[in-house]
């Protein structure tokens, strides 16, 4: 099924009872972000603010279930889609195994099915509205989070076209507003975008983009998907909806946008300008991505729709709107990820706080030895896989998406001498753990059931742990151990520490289990700072996963036993190289207007604010970011 234009999806949204209208004044500075996380966090509906300060209302979180994800690309659920790419590429192998050395076999795919995009000469449903003289103050941009630095929008598909190959772009980047007519570009150095933008510079001429917002909603998840670089991302969309997708000419450039597409803006970057200074932004890793200096976009037009919607999402603390994309490319890519890269594959999954990259779990069909570290080393170097810091592969019939179970095979399965596989390699430029921008370590963890070769030398773990052991050892040192939490019938410890005020913490809490008898000692110890609720084990997970670098992060306390440090690395002895972020929270005053504003808004029952958990979490005092001192 295909949409013409966000209009026709939230007709189908409010017939299925998936959508809330909210008519009374929310503002888009702030408190659009506060009541859509209250929602996303409760699995609520799609919200569209119909009164923003502005003629366009506001569509969010119009992704964040399974069933609207499953409406937005056209499908009844998400396994449908990934059993129907599997069937056609099941067939495409079957002529010809040539075809699918890479993922490159899309294009083949659609010419198959008959979705490429064409071209059409006639103006745009987009192009129905003409603003030659454009003022970005006509849209509801969004002020996410209190020290942000300035508007976002947040869901933009920006258009660019390579000055060599003609190949193009549709990629989704941030755009923070700077005034009327400009915008910062944020196109991360390992982008397509950023690639486009190298190459213009070679020309020493204006780079053309424009940028589409709404439209079909699969045009937004097309431009997050992974596909490799240089396919089409309108090819994945007209094979998802069934339906081609029709472009029309900008009209001051010579690019090509959807002709469904509800606002689009046209301009330019040059090269030849002096990047911009653009952020924090609070981003879907939970923390501020901290201000950098990226292009400039200059703003020569804006058209739009007669009945145009202005989208938005917000990122933040998971789970959020974008964890539901994350799941529909778990279903969507699993077969091409089969059969072009890792036919031993069965299933992967990207936990929501391992925000996409942090984490991957991966179940494998085991035939031989070794097979668990060879798809580890195939992976971590395979398309956007390579920015995974934690890679754990599974063998037989392990639920990956029941965590309980995936412990219970990494501890039976690991041996921590021998199947923990350390490595460095490229992180994506978010990640603000590793010492070096974008560089850092990774860990492979080989938790597949062993084969009679791979068990020679290797110990047996039983992992007769005794938790009230193990808690009244801790309880011992309670100068360096705020608190303790356990896993009932897992060998798993979580532990608070006061960093802030004892740089040593970490150090000494190594020395405790190195000196503990061996009853008192978990397997896997995970050290957090003490403001960590280490009985929230989502959060517990959140934070370890993103504060580490694996690398320099993991102590091997024994044959049996490993700590990896989660906390803030600001407060270590000697700080920290770079900067370190706060974590993203709403402002108290926010927090205030929205429950005060909560019945007036029509969507339910009150739900607190997420925030007020979170921001204890938040280090007073610091604006938008915790400085580490000087290295």
């Amino acid at each position: 099924m295909s949409f013409s234009g966000l209009s026709d999806f939230i007709a189908l949204l409010d017939k299925k009872g998936e959508l809330s209208r909210i008519k009374i004044f929310v503002d888009p500075v702030l408190e659009v972000t506060e009541v859509t996380d209250r929602i996303t966090k409760s699995y609520g509906k799609a919200l569209l603010f119909e009164n923003t300060g502005t003629r366009f209302p506001l569509l969010i979180n119009a992704y964040a279930s399974d069933t609207r994800m499953s409406m937005a690309i056209g499908r009844n659920n998400l396994d449908e889609t990934g059993k129907e790419i599997e069937v056609l590429f099941n067939n495409l192998t079957s002529t010809g195994g040539a075809l699918i050395s890479k993922l490159t076999m899309i294009p083949g795919l659609a010419r198959l099915t008959g979705f490429l995009p064409s071209r059409v000469s006639r103006r745009g449903l987009c192009q129905q509205v003409v603003q030659k003289e454009p003022d970005l103050g006509i849209l509801p941009v969004l002020k996410c989070w209190p020290h942000d630095g300035g508007r976002f929008i947040t869901l933009p598909v920006v258009h660019t076209v390579h000055p060599v190959t003609g190949k193009t772009n549709a990629g989704m980047y941030r755009m923070q507003i700077l005034d009327k007519t400009t915008t910062g570009m944020h196109w991360q150095r390992h982008k397509t975008g950023a690639g486009h933008y190298e190459a213009w510079k070679k020309t020493e001429k204006r780079m053309p983009v424009s940028v589409s917002l709404g439209g079909d909603p699969v045009y937004a998840y097309a431009a997050t998907a992974p596909l490799p670089e240089n396919i089409d991302e309108y090819i994945l969309a007209g094979f998802l909806r069934k339906k081609k997708v029709k472009l029309v000419k900008c009209i001051t450039n010579d690019l090509y946008v959807p002709d469904d597409a509800d606002i689009v803006i046209e301009g330019y970057v040059d090269p030849a300008e002096e990047n911009v200074l653009e952020g924090p932004f609070g981003d879907h890793t939970g923390f501020y991505s901290l201000s950098d200096f990226y292009p400039l976009f200059h703003v020569n037009c804006i058209t739009h729709s007669e009945n145009a919607v202005y989208p938005a999402t917000v990122v933040g603390i998971p789970p959020c709107e974008d964890a539901w994309l994350t799941k529909a490319t778990e279903k969507i890519f699993l077969a091409p990820v089969k059969l072009a890269l890792q036919p031993e594959i069965q299933d992967f999954h990207m936990p929501d706080a391992g925000v996409a990259h942090n984490l991957v779990i991966v179940k494998i069909n085991k035939t031989y030895p070794g097979q668990g570290k060879k798809v580890i080393n195939s992976l971590l170097g395979a398309g956007q896989m390579m920015f995974t810091k934690y890679l754990a592969v599974v063998s037989g019939e392990t639920d990956i998406r029941n965590y309980r179970d995936i412990l219970l095979e990494i501890f039976n399965n690991t041996d921590f001498r021998t199947d923990l596989l350390f490595t460095s390699g490229p992180l994506d430029v978010l990640d603000h753990s590793s010492d070096i921008l974008s560089l850092g370590g990774k860990l492979g963890i080989d938790a597949t059931v062993k084969m009679q070769e791979e068990l020679a030398g290797k110990k047996v773990f039983t992992g007769d742990y005794m938790e009230e052991a193990i808690l009244a050892y801790l309880k011992k040192f309670p100068e360096t151990i705020v608190n303790i939490g356990v896993l009932p019938g897992l060998p798993l410890a979580a532990v608070a520490l006061k960093q802030s005020e004892d740089p040593q913490a970490v150090e000494t809490a190594v020395r405790i289990f190195l000196d503990a008898p061996a009853e008192s000692v978990s397997r896997l110890i995970l050290t957090v700072d003490n403001a960590v609720d280490i009985n929230d084990w989502y959060t517990v997970a959140w934070q370890m996963l993103g504060n580490t670098d694996p690398q320099r992060d993991i102590r091997i306390i024994s044959d049996n036993s490993i700590l990896i440090d989660g906390t803030v690395k600001a407060f270590r002895k000697g700080g920290f190289p770079r900067r370190w972020p706060n974590i993203v929270c709403s402002a108290e005053e926010t927090i205030r207007t929205i429950d005060q504003k909560w019945e007036s808004l029509g969507i339910g029952v009150f739900i607190p604010s997420p925030s007020l958990k979170n921001s204890k979490l938040f280090r007073e005092g610091n604006s938008e970011v915790m400085a580490g001192e000087e290295s």
